[in-house]
């Protein structure tokens, strides 16, 4: 049997982790239709390795790709283990130059960078490279996944040692590559270098961690470690610039690199190890001693019972943190808003074009930016506890859970990661080897109270509990926050724990292995790019999903018009509210109010909502909620934009009394109010379990190869909502 079919035991359809054979009968066919355009990655004219287009392939004619092949570019792979510091050597030969996609057929990550270097003598223009007038010359790094061998036992892994082999359709071998070493592992990171060596490219070492080495008493010479290598070697500090001149010296000219005569056994085994131990001497190294800072916080840190205790301290006070440090903020934010509302209202004299600023943007986009202060505050605190090297002792903390929902550490880095988005939460369940552990964990992942939820909650608990409620010294609006994400990990751990008890994912534990970095001063500038790179896609989504459906939706709730109906409601409405003694002023805002709320009622959206009213009225729903639901299957998000955008509708001046005040407008409820107590647990806990993301469905159906899993995966966390909502408005209303 072909090796493309061995991995995983599971049908080609749904193996994520699936190797394509095109010669064999049992490989799935491959997601790419062309080998030059690929699936999935950088735009043409953006990435260096992309094939020569096939002027027979449709897919290159329709990206108006040329048929001729493109000058070469010097392209070098970035290889390193993890936590060698290749990512930050990356970005500061870039100088976050970057474009990111996907590899062609497969969803692991692709980061393309681009650096402008003095050119060789011997260098001319169109060859190798792009000359500029100032005697540059542009090459371009490609940051691959980390990885220990390149014998691969993961799918990111593989896709590491099939564009290092030349074996990844649509994208060129890269002519040179640097491997990132960490110097205070050296002696174990040899053996990447000894497989890289074997590449048949140039291969030069960056060797990163230098000062730590020196500041733990150990030792390692660059000079003789380049001397029993045979390659060229480059010690760096990858969060100073400075230190890198030398390797953008080397980057100049792949070809004038030293190599070996002879090079170092290319398979593990007693001669590889006679090589390493070679080297080292050579290159008089001296192993550096436990980092006794390191060694005396994790005593306490990786306690099975202390440390346990610690994190879940850690994860509490992260929330207390969200909500206190991040209202001050959040109120700036509001204030902004409420004084572009204001501009609208004084400056804008054409209704339909103020009506659409104040209610689909201001009040839709607007109701959903007032959240970032939380979001980025959040994104900031999880790349803090990323760069000092907490994670992976959280990830051992909790292999011991895991465990028993028949899971192993690598997945709790990817329910961590979902804590910020499903998605890449999903995407790093390919460093999970088993097939069916990787399908388990992406069932389970989208329960982890992602940052989409963070506005749904913000809005529904601030409605729920005063700011100044407290428990014991503690925000009680944080606790109810923790709460519900410490629900949401309950939840995804029994949720894993059944999914792994299915016949067809049953699978023993695997063994687990993962490195503890010391902990390190985190760079400022590391922890501030990951958080804004991680903003930035919150941003885009606003300013996509989030505008168009704020737009759609205006308009729904805009038609039809019935003007005619509403001027004589708003007559009406006046002359009453004269007559009773109110006001000129306050009998026109009257007037404008109840003429408004006519139209809202009577609108194509008010229909729609009307309609699935069923499926939700046990809930204590109303139209207005459910269609903010319908419209969060699009992103969570949308609920918080549909409901901000209704509610400017009802009450520009005002819209968050309005909302707070909202009343049902039929049925047996009629005036009595939308949001109370029971309503607000029930949405919140339908929002901890519903999977209300499309990008999420999408990322499960690329990882899984299969329609199966997303459907399965919507349907039972749907169901999961509807009852969890259900039972919890039932409680809330009984004690209320």
């Amino acid at each position: 049997m072909s090796d493309c079919c061995s991995p995983g035991g599971l049908p080609a359809s749904e193996d994520p982790g699936r190797r394509h054979d095109p010669d064999c009968r049992h490989a799935a066919p491959p997601d790419s239709a062309c080998p030059h355009c690929g699936s999935g990655g950088l735009p043409a004219d953006e990435d260096p390795g992309r094939l020569p287009a096939d002027s027979s392939c449709p897919h290159c004619t329709a990206q108006g790709e040329s048929a001729e092949p493109a000058p070469d570019a010097l392209r070098f792979a970035l290889i390193g283990c993890p936590n060698a510091g290749k990512t930050s050597v990356f970005n500061a030969l870039t100088g976050l130059r970057l474009k990111t996609g996907n590899y062609p057929g497969v969803t692991v990550t692709r980061t393309v960078g681009r650096t402008r270097v003095k050119a060789p003598a011997t260098v001319t223009a169109g060859a190798g490279g792009r000359r500029s007038r100032k005697d540059t010359i542009d090459v371009y790094l490609e940051d691959l996944p980390g990885t220990y061998s390149l014998d691969p036992i993961s799918p990111d892994e593989q896709v590491v040692a099939d564009l290092l082999g030349g074996r990844l359709k649509g994208i060129s071998r890269p002519g040179a590559a640097l491997v990132v070493v960490d110097a205070t592992v050296l002696e174990r990171s040899l053996a990447l270098v000894a497989e890289a060596m074997n590449l048949g490219v140039p291969v030069a070492v960056v060797l990163t961690m230098t000062d730590e080495m020196d500041s733990r008493g150990g030792a390692v010479d660059p000079v003789g470690l380049e001397q029993a290598l045979g390659i060229p070697v480059r010690a760096v500090i990858g969060t100073k610039k400075s230190t890198l001149e030398p390797v953008r010296e080397l980057l100049a000219d792949p070809s004038s690199w030293p190599q070996p005569i002879v090079p170092p056994p290319a398979v593990a085994g007693p001669e590889r190890v006679d090589w390493v131990r070679s080297a080292l001497t050579e290159a008089g190294y001296r192993a550096p001693s436990e980092h006794s800072t390191t060694r005396r916080i994790d005593r306490l840190l990786l306690h099975p019972v202390w440390g346990m205790l610690i994190f879940l301290a850690i994860m509490f006070l992260f929330f207390q943190v969200i909500f206190t440090v991040a209202a001050p903020l959040q109120g700036y934010v509001e204030e902004f808003f409420n004084w572009l509302g204001t501009l609208v209202t004084d400056h804008v004299s054409q209704p339909v074009l103020a009506d659409f600023l104040s209610t689909a943007l201001i009040g839709g986009v607007g109701g959903i930016l007032v959240f970032l202060p939380q979001i980025m505050l959040m994104f900031l605190l999880i790349s803090l506890m990323e760069n000092v090297g907490y994670m992976s002792r959280a990830a051992y903390l909790t292999d011991r859970v895991m465990s028993r929902a028949g899971l192993e550490g690598r997945a709790f880095v990817a329910m961590l990661s979902s804590l910020a988005c499903a998605v890449p939460g999903i995407m790093a369940t390919r460093t999970i080897p088993s097939s069916r552990d990787r399908i388990a964990t992406t069932m389970a992942a989208p329960l982890m109270t992602c940052s989409a939820r963070i506005p749904v909650f913000v809005l529904l608990i601030g409605m729920l509990v005063d700011e100044s409620s407290r428990v014991w010294f503690f925000s009680a609006q944080g606790v109810i926050m923790f709460g519900l994400y410490l629900l949401g990990v309950v939840s995804a751990m029994l949720a894993a724990a059944v999914f792994k008890r299915l016949k067809s994912l049953r699978s023993g534990l695997m063994p687990f292995y993962m490195e503890m970095p010391p902990y390190r001063v985190p760079s400022l500038s590391n922890v501030l790019l990951t958080m804004w790179d991680s903003s930035k896609e919150f941003l885009a989504k606003v300013g996509k999903i989030i505008l168009a459906t704020s737009i759609v939706l205006w308009v729904l709730l805009s038609l039809p018009p019935r003007t005619d109906q509403a001027d004589a409601i708003h007559e009406q409405t006046v002359a009453a509210a004269l007559a009773s003694g109110a006001s000129e002023d306050d009998a026109l805002a009257a007037g404008d109010a109840e003429a408004r709320s006519f139209v809202l009622d009577n609108s194509y959206a008010a229909a729609i909502g009307k309609a699935v009213e069923p499926v939700f009225a046990p809930l204590g729903f109303d139209w207005r909620i459910d269609i903010g639901i319908l419209g969060s299957f699009a992103a969570r998000e949308v609920v918080v934009s549909t409901l901000g955008q209704i509610a400017a509708a009802e009450d520009p001046d005002n819209p968050d009394q309005a909302l707070a005040n909202m009343v049902h407008t039929h049925g047996d409820k009629q005036g009595e109010k939308v949001f109370t107590t029971p309503t607000i647990v029930a949405m919140l806990l339908f929002f901890v379990y519903a999977l209300q993301c499309m990008s999420t469905v999408g990322a499960i159906r690329r990882e899984t190869n299969s329609w199966k899993w997303p459907l399965i995966a919507w349907t039972y966390m749907f169901v999961l909502a509807w009852i969890a909502a259900f039972i919890g408005y039932q409680i809330a209303a009984a004690v209320s």
